[in-house]
């Protein structure tokens, strides 16, 4: 009997669509499909080709960009003003692969320095990897799908998509727009299948590239796995650390950090998650920010008006409420929120001092909670949001311009902004975690990069 993987729409478990699932069958033609483009090089996309084929996806997706903001709204339930966000950022997204591909060069290598090295000219050049395989979360279905794939055309790799099972809808759409674009049969293969089928794909020996964004657990042991020279990129989550100092703007920062912190139901690795506070302003920012979160509207992200949709699934608003009630048994003060609004929905919740091993302060909560903690002394702060594992994206609110670089020095993170949420990202800057929060770093040009290899020629001849 064939396995099938239901999409329901996240906010009332209605089903939008029953996809099937591949089998472990099925690998191997989907492996040898890719390999074969990629081994004969007459099979190669030149580089105009390339660019012409993003330029068109690009100029299709914008003629049905509302139509892709209801398919990821149906499978993700962000909510319409974000979701749009999201589809005007993969449009842009799909233009920088294209517009990057120019940039895709070698350089020379000077020789004649030393008496060996006469007689020869040297350069380098960039070919594509090979065979990529990437594997996607379901926070943002359409623009995560533009980073693994768009990035691969423009480097010239044929790739194999997993979307997540949630959210595969995105993804599917896509590459029926590359192939009306007129990308070739094979060069890119969208697969839903289960976590067995998946491994089976990533640590095949005929990957050359594996490119994964989800959670550390999944994607360090899916890299333990990889064939030797296999090269990976790895995007897990953060706990997002801010640092508010007394001279924080707050006409600026409060609302810059309700966003940053409730965006998308605080599902994304860089939402606002743990406040650090100077204690002498925090009695006006917990009563500023609790005003500003009150005012948030939860409900049917189809609804224009909606600033925080549902959850991915029920099992997520199960684990919210847990963890939330543990912080409060453990000493948290709820400062507003904290309930269940429904099977989907959770209301966006603010805890004040919730203890150093509650699961809201060691975790990543992906979820609409954000956590404030006074301190008076700024070192021991910082020392706090450096002391998890995880390191991603972190802030600090100040107008003081030696604090702001200090603080931003000190901070564990890849990236640190200075007045603004750590959720702040551009798809042309480069994007990723370090330590338990990832390998490498995202970013469109940056993945196109990581999906190119080095080639020196050398060549020798007695008329140079």
């Amino acid at each position: 009997m064939e396995k099938t993987t239901k999409i329901l729409f996240p906010y009332d478990q209605t089903l939008v669509k029953e996809l099937p699932l591949l089998n472990s069958n099925d690998v191997e033609n989907i492996l040898n499909t890719a390999q074969k483009l990629f081994n004969d090089q007459s099979n190669w996309l030149p580089a105009f080709e390339r660019i012409e084929i993003l330029e068109k996806a690009a100029s299709i997706m914008s003629e049905r960009s509302e139509e892709l903001i209801h398919l990821a709204i149906s499978e993700g339930g962000k909510p319409y003003k974000d979701s749009k966000a999201e589809i005007l950022r993969a449009i842009k997204g799909v233009k920088l692969a294209a517009e990057h591909i120019a940039q895709i060069k070698g350089e020379q290598i000077p020789m004649g320095l030393t008496e060996a090295s006469l007689n020869r000219i040297a350069f380098t050049s960039k070919e594509p990897i090979g065979v990529v395989v990437a594997v996607s979360a379901f926070n943002h279905p359409l623009n995560l799908a533009v980073h693994q794939i768009a990035t691969a055309v423009a480097a010239g790799c044929p790739v194999i998509f997993k979307p997540s099972s949630n959210t595969p809808l995105s993804g599917l759409a896509l590459a029926d727009i590359l192939k009306e674009a007129g990308l070739p049969e094979g060069w890119l293969q969208v697969v839903l299948c289960d976590n067995e089928t998946a491994e089976l794909l990533v640590t095949d020996s005929r990957v050359h590239f594996f490119s994964f964004i989800g959670s550390a657990k999944v994607g360090w042991s899916l890299k333990s796995k990889l064939p030797p020279g296999t090269r990976c990129a790895l995007e897990h989550g953060g706990a997002a650390p801010v640092i508010v100092e007394s001279d924080a703007d707050f006409n600026e920062m409060i609302p810059d950090l309700v966003k940053g912190g409730f965006y998308h139901a605080g599902q994304v690795c860089v939402s606002v998650q743990k406040i650090y506070v100077n204690e002498e302003i925090c009695d006006r920012f917990i009563e500023q920010f609790s005003q500003a979160t009150n005012k948030l509207i939860v409900g049917n992200p189809f609804d224009e008006t909606t600033d925080v949709g549902s959850l991915i699934t029920p099992k997520e608003v199960n684990r919210i409420e847990e963890w939330v009630n543990e912080a409060i048994e453990n000493g948290a003060k709820l400062i507003t929120g904290g309930k269940r609004i429904s099977e989907t929905c959770f209301e966006p919740t603010i805890l004040l001092n919730p203890s150093e091993d509650s699961k809201v302060s060691t975790n990543e909560i992906f979820g609409p909670v954000v956590c404030i903690y006074p301190f008076t002394n700024r070192e021991e702060a910082i020392n706090k949001a450096n002391a998890l594992d995880v390191h991603f994206q972190a802030a600090v609110f100040t107008k003081n311009i030696d604090i702001a670089l200090s603080t931003a020095k000190k901070l564990n993170a890849t990236a640190v902004m200075i007045n603004d949420n750590t959720a702040f990202r551009v798809d042309w800057m480069p994007f990723g975690g370090r330590d338990a929060s990832g390998l490498g770093m995202g970013g469109i040009s940056y993945t196109i990069n990581d999906m190119t290899r080095e080639k020196l020629t050398v060549f020798k001849s007695k008329s140079i």
